[in-house]
């Protein structure tokens, strides 16, 4: 048995407590080196990485693409967050809390800057006028579910993933507190989605484009290899809304973009044009 801790009183950071993303956790904001972002020749100008929060604005521009958008199109630039490039000057400029995603949209007469994932999401929906409804009770609907996505995941990924797969060590505690509330979280989307054919009703908005990468992907078997460890396939509702979204085009496209792990036709490090997506999910046998 480990020995128990005791804080000190005043708690100092003095050295990294190991596991992954350890040497990029620090306690303070701000920028550590000078770098200028790129830029490419679209108005709206995204720095990403494909986790979860990032194809979650990936997925919703080329969404807007499919949906005859074309003022959507967009570049898409990595950002490694493992590297640091998060704490670049100019990255630092656009999200002064220095986490992926962050966008740029340049079609104004002064650039606008959105960062948090949720807020780029709704801005892209207002700003084009689609995935988010028009009437007042339905779009309350998605907004909650929306702000629920929010709120929940990182319980699901600071909380369930670092204990669960990244943290140095295995501790019985924080891996059984965060998975009685994941679990929770995966019984609430399934009774939800029992009596709707998506998240927040019958049309298919942001809500479901903020979700499926995190708990959809989870369901899947995608996510911290924890598939059997959370039961997911006893969640039937929602592995049947997680297959149905993963075959939207749009998703597929999305899901790819500022991604350098996984299969060849999964890795798109970065994005200006159709045309980058087209070839590398040629690669899919």
């Amino acid at each position: 048995m480990n020995a128990q801790y005791t804080p000190p009183k005043v708690w100092k950071h003095e050295e990294e407590n190991g596991g992954t993303w350890a040497s990029i956790n620090r306690p303070v904001s701000g920028a550590t080196h000078q770098a200028e972002l790129p830029k490419g020749k679209h108005p709206l100008q995204l720095y990403s990485m494909g986790t979860p929060n990032g194809q979650k604005v990936t997925i919703m521009l080329e969404e807007l693409l499919a949906a005859g958008v074309e003022q959507a199109e967009y570049d898409a630039h990595m950002i490694q967050i493992g590297e640091g490039d998060q704490f670049s000057s100019g990255f630092v400029d656009i999200n002064p809390n220095s986490k992926i995603p962050a966008l740029v949209d340049n079609s104004g007469a002064t650039p606008t800057r959105v960062f948090e994932s949720g807020a780029i999401l709704l801005y892209l929906a207002k700003k084009f006028g689609h995935f988010l409804s028009e009437d007042p009770s339905e779009q309350t609907e998605q907004l909650n579910w929306l702000f629920w996505l929010q709120g929940s995941a990182p319980y699901l990924g600071g909380g369930f993933g670092h204990f669960y797969a990244y943290a140095p060590e295995k501790f019985e505690y924080p891996i059984d507190r965060f998975t009685m509330e994941v679990k929770r979280q995966l019984d609430l989307l399934d009774k939800q989605l029992a009596n709707h054919p998506y998240i927040a009703g019958e049309n298919y908005s942001i809500a479901d484009m903020a979700i499926w990468p995190w708990y959809g992907e989870l369901v899947r078997g995608n996510q911290y290899s924890a598939a059997t460890f959370l039961d997911v396939d006893s969640y039937s509702n929602l592995q049947r809304w997680a297959e149905q979204i993963s075959q939207r085009t749009a998703v597929q496209r999305g899901r790819i973009v500022n991604r350098t792990w996984g299969e060849a036709w999964e890795q798109l490090r970065d994005r200006h044009q159709a045309t980058d997506i087209d070839q590398v999910l040629k690669l899919n046998p």
